[in-house]
């Protein structure tokens, strides 16, 4: 491992049982271990459908590699958008998936038991509600497909632990390790990642445009803009905004071309520059970092933040969007698998880490934000929102 990771993200929450708790979480592990409480309540209608449901948690648990490569399966297939045509039968998909019959049915049904494809009528096959989404969204298969290289990564998942940076995901983004990337790496680098970043973010750039109000602002700088995707959609929804980016120089030059195809360019300020060494232009009364922060370790989102607090107005507003980690409040609901996922996927990426809401607003408190909040959103396994102010109150 080439650098440590943080451990100031462990949850409070863990540090806080107390030992009464304790011995009443030992006293249900004993408890839930039970062959007689196991028999006891299959047979009890009331407590039958808890038995069965954990039962069903560990298998798909321990399935869970089978059936992320049956999505993957039908995504190289084209299986969403072939069926979103018309339902096919077996036959007809194996035509123009030059499979044969036999295998082909074994995905198929397996498609079928993930609620990801449907049986129709004559035999034939259509798209599941899970599937649907995947016909409509092309950065949901970007993502499944680029998940492969993480899966590969962790075949191994202590030696991947000891040695994640070594692996295929942190070859995929060139400035996770190397912050002279900009001048070494070859420009597809920065496109494939570019590329990536702009087809999944859909869902967060509606999460943003649908939580918050832009009007009381004149100018937007989207710090670490990527293909100007966010930025790009910004622009045609709020007509009065100003929009100036910061990424390094190769990135820039793809937001650039963004913005031209959609006949933007004359609202467009591109500022180059490295945000571990470079201030940040001043300018903007609106800075946001959308999936940002957490690809980075903590002392370099501290700086970030400071740096985004010093180039605002006074009264100037910080929005901060990206998954983010179960709080404590939140635990009480139960688990949370999307943190699982993000956790493996930042450690493979680079040297950043999932955060909570809490967490991070201490960050943006400790850079000098005031009035900090969380934005509520409709689907927060997508993103969560956090804005800050910088005080309109000089010291």
């Amino acid at each position: 491992m080439t650098k440590p990771m943080n451990l100031d993200g462990m949850p409070n929450g863990l540090m806080e049982v107390t030992t009464w708790q304790d011995r009443l979480l030992q006293w249900l592990e004993r408890l839930y271990a039970s062959p007689k409480l196991y028999q006891w309540s299959l047979s009890n209608p009331l407590t039958r459908w808890i038995t069965k449901r954990r039962t069903q948690q560990i298998f798909d648990l321990m399935s869970g590699f089978v059936y992320s490569q049956v999505l993957l399966g039908c995504v190289r297939l084209d299986l969403f958008k072939m069926l979103y045509q018309r339902p096919l039968d077996l036959q007809q998909i194996a035509l123009q998936t030059k499979l044969s019959e036999q295998a082909l049915q074994r995905l198929l049904l397996s498609a079928v038991s993930l609620g990801l494809l449907e049986r129709r009528s004559q035999q034939r096959f259509g798209l599941g509600a899970l599937g649907v989404p995947l016909a409509m969204h092309p950065g949901i298969g970007a993502m499944v497909e680029h998940n492969h290289l993480l899966y590969r990564d962790m075949q191994d998942p202590l030696g991947f632990l000891n040695n994640a940076w070594l692996g295929t995901m942190a070859d995929y983004w060139p400035y996770a390790h190397d912050e002279q990337a900009a001048e070494r790496a070859a420009q597809d680098k920065f496109s494939r990642y570019s590329d990536l970043m702009a087809s999944s973010q859909e869902f967060v750039v509606q999460e943003i445009l649908g939580s918050y109000y832009f009007d009381e602002h004149s100018c937007v700088m989207d710090v670490g803009a990527g293909k100007g995707r966010f930025a790009s959609e910004l622009a045609l929804h709020a007509p009065h905004l100003k929009l100036q980016l910061f990424d390094l120089p190769p990135v820039l030059e793809l937001a650039k071309a963004t913005f031209q195809s959609k006949g933007l360019l004359d609202r467009l300020t591109l500022s180059p520059g490295n945000f571990l060494h470079d201030t940040l232009p001043q300018g903007a009364d609106l800075v946001t970092l959308v999936r940002v922060a957490h690809d980075h370790p903590d002392e370099v989102v501290q700086q970030l933040l400071q740096k985004i607090h010093d180039a605002l107005p006074v009264g100037g507003t910080l929005l901060l969007a990206e998954p983010m980690a179960q709080s404590q409040s939140q635990s009480a609901y139960g688990p949370q698998q999307t943190d699982a996922y993000f956790h493996f996927y930042l450690l493979a990426m680079g040297a950043g880490r999932l955060r909570t809401p809490e967490e991070l607003m201490q960050m943006m408190s400790k850079a000098g934000f005031v009035v900090i909040e969380k934005l509520p959103n409709n689907m927060p396994i997508h993103a969560q929102i956090l804005l800050g102010r910088k005080d309109k109150c000089l010291p």
